[in-house]
């Protein structure tokens, strides 16, 4: 019987707020990331950029490139390289079926977040479509139309 992670049990690292601004996405995916040691230890202390970062299927496998992950500040001849392509570890049928939607015409790769469950390092890659400038528009005149509408409830309630 697998067990389900709980919601203490998953520690964020990083969102990319971006993401969700420029790209409208349609599904989620999660996805293991193979990590050199320092690279564990400068994601525990959070040093991680996500906002220029995208993923690509090339040969049957997932990479993420442009992350950025700051070099472990204690670490020493051994420490890694910030941008360089780490592979994320997805079950095949995945991989295929993001590559068929990549494939197609807008389909992007974008990470939305990078957290630790159960020990383990995970990003959560979202197959997107690039938002034009009216939905970016649209977008935030719902958001502001929210807040007017809380604000309002708030005034009311006192």
């Amino acid at each position: 019987m697998g067990k389900k992670a709980t919601e203490s049990q998953i520690k964020p690292i990083a969102t990319n707020r971006h993401a969700r601004h420029n790209y409208h996405i349609f599904e989620t995916y999660e996805a293991g990331i193979a990590l050199q040691g320092t690279e564990v230890k400068s994601l525990r202390a959070a040093k991680v950029q996500l906002r220029e970062a995208y993923a690509r299927v090339v040969d049957g496998e997932v990479w993420l490139l442009n992350c950025h992950i700051s070099p472990y500040e204690y670490g020493n001849i051994h420490n890694h390289d910030p941008i360089r392509p780490r592979k994320l570890l997805m079950h095949r049928q995945e991989i295929r079926r993001l590559y068929g939607k990549t494939a197609e015409r807008g389909f992007a790769l974008v990470p939305t977040r990078m957290y630790f469950k159960r020990g383990r390092a995970k990003v959560e890659i979202g197959l997107a479509k690039g938002k034009l400038l009216h939905d970016k528009r649209e977008d935030i005149k719902a958001r502001d139309a929210e807040l007017e509408m809380r604000r309002a409830l708030g005034r009311r309630r006192r």
